[in-house]
């Protein structure tokens, strides 16, 4: 069981049913309720938060329910709520921490646990290594409930609250949205069945919805925001006349975006384009922090603009760490995850698509035009991403094959190799990274490069080494 219940790159993961059941995330719930009971807020709580696949609430509850049974008071959503909504809520109750039951943009048969920390971010690494620890006693122990969830209840133990009002008001007062509205801009948004569902339209008017209701399933596909999953939302774009598409992953923290043409415009272009409004229209300061597999556009434009930039492994954590230690004026991961000052040391899909709103209503101009803009001034960067799901003998052999050195990928010669997290390797105008995931059994291949065929081609010379 031990080996079952492992935190990855973000929280633990398993499949329903096979390793994440009733009792093993019993055995976590009791595991952070040793962590929090060390925590000096403990005594204000902790926030229990749920996305919409299947059996979440049932599982938050059950982790309320051992947080209670050990003396916590507990504070649960009283609906399906998202990730930045427990990162939120854990920092403005001044509690001890959070924790979301959510698998994030992981297919359907999964489910997490995720954990926050009072600051409102994901738990640094040192935080999940104590919660590690905590485990290993959690395990050996049969939990036993002295006292049902009703009950616990009945007796203002555990508390139902309404998260996403909250997380509604505190929006409106971060971000211009009387501007945005009054600018006309017309959204489509596709909440992937996710826990963005019934958020967007509180804060603005939506012209489009997709998908914005309850399906455990996903409809099939996985809740992730990427373009072979958006083909719905690229289409009502157009055919519907909007000015940008919008869609969050499953426990809306991540986001992807389409221009008003109903091209994709992933993560390091949303990166781009938040930055350059930061500094240049907002005339904000402070520093840049970016995850391993994020393009080299972002180290062009902080030499041009004279920030520092930080570069951590893979794993939104590593960035929140920097957010909460330094003044971090924006911080991005390459799927789909950004955060920014003045908002919360985490990823949210929901406020990041309002913030490219505000930035379109600010500077006049469509998406498109703001991406070209970028462009034209830094040159084209283009990216792609391939997961291969493999053996972990393939994975193996295919990471100790990269471990031994590559010195020629695609007919390209490899200049030098980064190994901050899986293997980067640099050639000219590009590079490839190849790297297992944190959370599903695969690799990951990534590439950048300034032609989208070259980008093929560093991918498919990356697999096929």
């Amino acid at each position: 069981m031990a080996l079952q219940i492992k935190f990855g790159t973000d929280g633990w993961r398993g499949v329903i049913a096979d390793d994440f059941t009733f009792e093993n995330v019993a055995k976590v719930a009791l595991a952070s309720a040793y962590y929090f009971k060390r925590h000096k807020k403990i005594k204000n709580g902790v926030v229990v938060g749920y996305d919409a696949r299947f059996l979440s609430r049932e599982f938050a509850e059950k982790s309320a329910e051992v947080l209670a049974n050990k003396g916590i008071k507990v504070f649960i959503s009283d609906k399906i709520s998202s990730t930045p909504m427990v990162s939120l809520l854990s920092k403005k109750m001044n509690v001890a921490g959070g924790i979301v039951i959510t698998a994030s943009h992981n297919p359907a048969k999964y489910n997490g646990f995720k954990l926050k920390g009072d600051f409102g971010g994901p738990a640094h690494p040192e935080m999940i290594a104590k919660l590690e620890r905590d485990l290993k006693k959690a395990i050996k122990q049969k939990i036993k409930s002295r006292k049902t969830y009703r009950q616990l209840v009945g007796e203002g133990k555990i508390e139902e609250i309404d998260f996403t009002s909250k997380y509604v008001e505190d929006v409106k007062a971060k971000l211009n949205l009387e501007l945005i509205r009054s600018s006309g801009i017309k959204i489509a948004y596709d909440a992937m069945y996710g826990a963005g569902q019934g958020v967007m339209e509180q804060l603005m008017p939506v012209k489009v919805l997709l998908r914005n209701s309850v399906n455990p399933s996903f409809g099939g596909a996985h809740p992730e925001p990427l373009p072979q999953y958006l083909t719905g939302l690229s289409d009502a774009v157009v055919s519907e006349g909007c000015d940008i598409g919008i869609a969050t992953d499953g426990d809306a923290d991540r986001i992807g975006a389409f221009d008003e043409k109903g091209n994709f415009v992933d993560s390091h272009r949303i990166f781009a384009l938040l930055l350059k409004y930061l500094v240049q229209v907002k005339k904000w300061h402070g520093e840049v922090a970016k995850s391993f597999s994020v393009s080299q556009l972002i180290n062009k434009m902080c030499d041009k603009y004279g920030l520092v930039l930080h570069e951590t492994p893979i794993g939104f954590k590593y960035l929140c760490r920097l957010m909460t230690d330094r003044d971090i004026l924006i911080a991005a991961e390459e799927s789909g995850g950004l955060g920014v000052k003045g908002h919360i040391p985490e990823r949210d899909g929901i406020y990041i698509g309002l913030l490219l709103c505000e930035m379109m209503a600010i500077r006049k101009k469509k998406l498109s035009e703001l991406v070209n803009e970028i462009m034209a001034e830094f040159g084209w960067h283009y990216f792609n991403r391939y997961d291969a799901h493999l053996t972990e003998k393939e994975k193996q052999r295919i990471l100790a094959m990269y471990k031994k050195g590559v010195k020629q990928i695609g007919g390209d010669a490899v200049h030098r190799i980064e190994t901050k997290d899986g293997y980067k390797l640099f050639v000219d105008n590009g590079w490839v990274l190849v790297r297992p995931s944190g959370t599903e059994p695969l690799i990951r291949y990534y590439a950048e490069a300034d032609t989208p065929a070259r980008v093929e081609g560093l991918l498919k010379a990356a697999r096929e080494l």
